[in-house]
C-alpha cells in the first residue's frame, strides 16, 4: 500500500515516445550514451539505459493496448493536471516502485488505488515480465517490504445501548444509554512482503498486528503465473483475498462505521454463520486474464473456516467464481461490470468427547450463499463503484438449530438483498473527495414473529483524503471522515457501543464515528 507522486511531464512523454518507437529510441539512447562515455563504464551504462528503455516499452505497451496510443499521449500531457479519464484507480506496495525504478503514478491514482496499468500487473502476478521479475536480478539492498500503520483521533457514538442501571449490580436491572468513546488512537500495522521468488512464481506474505499488539497471518500464499504460457491460467495457493472488484482490503474509507462493507458481513440476528466476503480466504484459486485485462476470471475453492487456520470446522469445501469485463467508454475512460458469486457450508453439530464437541469433526453441514453484480465506472474525473447483492442462509444455521435441535416454530431460510454506491471524485493528484451509501433490506424473515424491517441496515459516510507525500518510498494521507449507520432492533456491525441490541426490537440504533487520521506507509 503506497501512494505516488506523479512524474513529470518531460518523463511522461519520453516514456510515451518509447512506445511508440521504441526502436529508434532505444538505438539512440544507446549510442548518445555510448558517445558521451567511450569508456567501459560507459558501455554498460548504455546497454543498461536501453534495457531500462526496453523494459519501459514492455511495461507500457499492455498500457497502450487498454487505453490507446492517443489517450495515452493526453495523458502524459496531464500528468501535471492530475487525474484523468484514463487513470482509473488500484494499488501496490512501495517495494514495486523501487524494483521497478517506475514512478508510482504508472500503477496508482491515489494510495492505495490502482490504474488500469496497476490492475494488468496485479493480474500478472505483480511482475512486467522484463529482467527485473526474478529477484536473482535485483540488487541486494532490494527487500520487497513495506508497512503501513494510521495515528488517528477519532469519536464514537452509539444510542440506545442497553447497560445495567446500577453499574456493576446486574441484578438493578438494563437501561439504555448513549456510549460514547473518543480519544488518541492506533490502527493495527500491516507488513507488506509481496514480489516473485523466479520470474514465474509470486508470493505474498502479510503478518499483521491489531491495535492491542496480537499478531495474526492476513495472507500467506505463492501464485504460479501463465501456466502453459498463456495468462489465461494462473494457480494460487494459500490465504488471499476473494477476487471482488469492490475490494475491502483496498477500501478508502477507514473509520469504525465506514471502514469495512455492511453488505460483506451482515448476516441475520440470531444465524452463526461464520462468513465475510470481505475476509481473506484460504485455498486455491484459479485465475486468467486477457492481455490487457479487460476480460477476468477467477474460480476457487476453499476450507470451510472463513480463513481461520486449524480446520477446526472439519473437512468442508466452499467455492467461489468471478467474472468480469471491461470497456472503453469513449472520453469517459475504462468501465468495468462483473458477476460474483460464493457457496460455502458450516457443520451444525460435532463428534464429542465426553460430551464435549471434538474439534475438526464438523457434521450436519448446511449450505449458504451469496451471489451479486459489481462495477467500476469512471465519469471523468468521479468515479462509482456499485454493488448489488442477494443471500440466502440454511434455516439451521440461521437459528443456530446445532446438534439436532428442533428448528422453532415456522423457521424458514433467510433471504436478503443488499446494496451499496461507493463515489470518489479526484481533484488533481492530491485530493480525493469520499462518499458511500449502503442498504440491507430483509426479503424473508427466519421466523414469522419477526417484523418485516428487523434487522435492515442504512449507512453513510463520506470524507477526503489529501496526499501531501507520494513518493516511491512512502506515502502520507491525511484522512478526515464521518459516518453513521442505522440497523433496526439489532446491534451495529461494528461492534461499537455495548454490543448488544436495543432492549426494543423495534428501536433504531443509530452509530456514528469522527475519524481525522494520519495514514501512512513506507
Amino acid at each position: 500500500m503506497h501512494w505516488c507522486r506523479s512524474v513529470s511531464r518531460r518523463t511522461s512523454l519520453s516514456l510515451v515516445l518509447t512506445l511508440m518507437g521504441a526502436p529508434a529510441v532505444l538505438a539512440v539512447a544507446a549510442t548518445r550514451a555510448a558517445a558521451l562515455e567511450p569508456t567501459a563504464d560507459g558501455v554498460v551504462a548504455a546497454v543498461r539505459h536501453a534495457r531500462v528503455a526496453d523494459a519501459a516499452a514492455a511495461e507500457y505497451a499492455a498500457y497502450l493496448l487498454r487505453f490507446g496510443r492517443a489517450r495515452v499521449v493526453a495523458a502524459a500531457r496531464s500528468y501535471d493536471a492530475g487525474i484523468t479519464a484514463a487513470a482509473h484507480k488500484q494499488r501496490a506496495i512501495p517495494a514495486f516502485a523501487r524494483k521497478y525504478g517506475l514512478p508510482c503514478s504508472a500503477c496508482h491514482t491515489v494510495w492505495p488505488q490502482l490504474n488500469n496499468f496497476g490492475q494488468v500487473f496485479r493480474d500478472n502476478g505483480y511482475r512486467l515480465k522484463n529482467e527485473r521479475d526474478s529477484p536473482i536480478d535485483q540488487a541486494p539492498g532490494y527487500w520487497p517490504v513495506a508497512a503501513r500503520i494510521t495515528p488517528q483521533f477519532r469519536v464514537d457514538r452509539t444510542d440506545h445501548q442497553p447497560v445495567d442501571a446500577v453499574p456493576g449490580d446486574p441484578a438493578s436491572g438494563q437501561i439504555e444509554k448513549t456510549v460514547t468513546q473518543s480519544g488518541f488512537d492506533l490502527s493495527g500495522i500491516d507488513l507488506l512482503m509481496i514480489g516473485t521468488l523466479s520470474k514465474r512464481i509470486s508470493f505474498g506474505l502479510i503478518p499483521a498486528a491489531e491495535s492491542d499488539g496480537s499478531w495474526h497471518i492476513e495472507a500467506a500464499y505463492v501464485r504460479f503465473n501463465d501456466l502453459m504460457n498463456t495468462t489465461w491460467a494462473n494457480l494460487k495457493a494459500g490465504k488471499f483475498e476473494l477476487d471482488n472488484i469492490v475490494s475491502e482490503k483496498r477500501e478508502l474509507l477507514l473509520s469504525g462505521n465506514g471502514g469495512f462493507y455492511q453488505s460483506y458481513h451482515f448476516v441475520p440476528a440470531g444465524d452463526a454463520t461464520s462468513f465475510g466476503m470481505g475476509d481473506n480466504q484460504i485455498g486455491m484459486e484459479l485465475s486468467g486474464h486477457s492481455i490487457n485485462s479487460y476480460t477476468r476470471y477467477s474460480a476457487g475453492v476453499f476450507s470451510s473456516t472463513d480463513g481461520e487456520v486449524g480446520l477446526a470446522q472439519g473437512k468442508g469445501y466452499d467455492g467461489a467464481f468471478a467474472l468480469s469485463q471491461a470497456f472503453e467508454a469513449g472520453a469517459l475512460g475504462l468501465e468495468r461490470i462483473g458477476v460474483f458469486g460464493y457457496r460455502g457450508s458450516r457443520p451444525t453439530t460435532f463428534e464429542t468427547l465426553d460430551g464435549e464437541p471434538v474439534p475438526g469433526t464438523g457434521l450436519g453441514t448446511k449450505s449458504f450463499y451469496r451471489t451479486g453484480l459489481a462495477g467500476d465506472f469512471f465519469f471523468g474525473n468521479l468515479e462509482l463503484l456499485p454493488l448489488w447483492m442477494h443471500a440466502s442462509d440454511d434455516v439451521a444455521l440461521a437459528t443456530s438449530s446445532f446438534g439436532g435441535a428442533p428448528l422453532p416454530a415456522g423457521a424458514q431460510s433467510p433471504t436478503w438483498n443488499s446494496g451499496l454506491l461507493e463515489a470518489h471524485y479526484y481533484i488533481g493528484h492530491q485530493l480525493a473527495l469520499l462518499g458511500r451509501r449502503e442498504s440491507i433490506r430483509m426479503s424473508k424473515q427466519t421466523t414469522p414473529d419477526l417484523a418485516s424491517d428487523f434487522g435492515n441496515v442504512d449507512a453513510t459516510a463520506v470524507g477526503f483524503r489529501w496526499y501531501p507525500i507520494m513518493l516511491a518510498r512512502d506515502g502520507l494521507a491525511v484522512h478526515g471522515e464521518y459516518s453513521w449507520s442505522n440497523t433496526i432492533g439489532t446491534a451495529p456491525l461494528s461492534g461499537l457501543g455495548s454490543g448488544a441490541p436495543p432492549l426494543d426490537a423495534a428501536t433504531s440504533v443509530k452509530s456514528s464515528s469522527i475519524f481525522m487520521a494520519l495514514d501512512f506507509a513506507f
